[in-house]
């Protein structure tokens, strides 16, 4: 059958005539953006949400200003750029033993100046990754067979590919779009490693690209520097022969996640990266720009995938393996 969604199918194009009561999905990030579009698009179709926010009066305010309550919304506190936080919202869902049909990890940061999170990580990959990947990790045992992870990742990994000996550019400048394509690179090598471990005890991963949105994620490039990196997207895309770079609502940005955590098939979507509500093209060609859909082959390389994941227990100081675990 031929996918009916594309660039501009909305997360109301993919979710119609879906009922999801029953279904407890978690979603990090919905402060702002597109966390607030997922929430609120999983909610309308009658799943229970669990959501997550760095600061929980932000959360509660952007959540009510699209008709989110208490009562539809379950709403926690969660820092990714501190693992002791991570730890304590994660043993505080543990506890309750609720299952979780669909986990969405969508928060994250881009381009800031360079920092550290508490536990002394390069801001981006330490929040964009190993916050997630202790997070999803300690979580994965609520995950019911059937269950799957969508990492929310970027075009932006053809910045770079992943440093696993210099994570926090400690021998190397710092370059924040560098720093980001790591971060990015990283979310799809997770996705991919998750995958590869759990799909036989029936858990799935995918990573997904939302496109180009206008939202807080942008706030520490501002408006100069996001025209600039708009500007050289449309420079490549008219070397290319294609018409310039369309930017899409918060509403066609979340649909790409929807799509590959509820609608897609699993099969096609696991380990996969996707776009615009398709599984993306591999791409050896740096010749082809930002603007044209695609995943460069280092982002889904199973051996960096699995070595990354060795790296990433390490550096959180945890092991994770739920097929030791006796996983139901």
């Amino acid at each position: 059958m031929t996918n009916p969604f594309g660039f501009t199918s909305t997360t109301d194009d993919v979710l119609a005539g879906i009922d999801l009561t029953g279904k407890r999905i978690l979603v990090t990030g919905v402060s702002a953006g597109l966390g607030v579009e997922t929430a609120r698009a999983l909610a309308s179709h009658g799943a229970q949400v669990v959501g997550t926010a760095r600061d929980r009066e932000k959360g509660s305010k952007a959540l009510a200003e699209v008709g989110l309550d208490h009562a539809a919304i379950d709403l926690v506190e969660l820092d990714l750029a501190d693992l002791a936080s991570v730890r304590r919202t994660a043993d505080q869902l543990l506890m309750e033993r609720r299952p979780l049909d669909l986990v969405i990890a969508n928060a994250g940061v881009m381009a800031p100046p360079f920092g550290l999170t508490a536990d002394g990580f390069e801001t981006q990959f330490g929040t964009n990754h190993l916050g997630h990947f202790a997070f999803v990790n300690r979580l994965a045992a609520l995950m019911r067979p059937g269950s799957r992870l969508v990492m929310l990742a970027s075009s932006g990994h053809r910045f770079a590919d992943v440093d696993l000996v210099d994570p926090n550019f400690d021998t190397t400048p710092y370059d924040p779009f560098v720093a980001y394509g790591r971060s990015k690179t990283a979310n799809i090598l997770f996705a991919v490693e998750f995958d590869r471990r759990y799909r036989a005890l029936g858990l799935r991963a995918t990573a997904v690209h939302p496109g180009g949105i206008r939202t807080e994620l942008s706030r520490h490039m501002g408006a100069e520097k996001l025209q600039l990196l708009a500007d050289s997207i449309n420079a490549d895309l008219a070397k290319e022969g294609k018409p310039a770079m369309a930017w899409k609502t918060p509403g066609q940005g979340a649909a790409t996640t929807l799509w590959a955590g509820i609608v897609a098939d699993a099969d096609a979507v696991g380990g996969r990266y996707c776009e615009d509500c398709q599984v993306s093209p591999v791409i050896s060609d740096e010749s082809i720009g930002f603007g044209s859909p695609g995943v460069r082959p280092y982002a889904l390389d199973p051996e960096t995938a699995k070595a990354l994941w060795a790296k990433s227990e390490e550096w959180v100081s945890e092991t994770f393996d739920l097929r030791l675990e006796g996983h139901r």
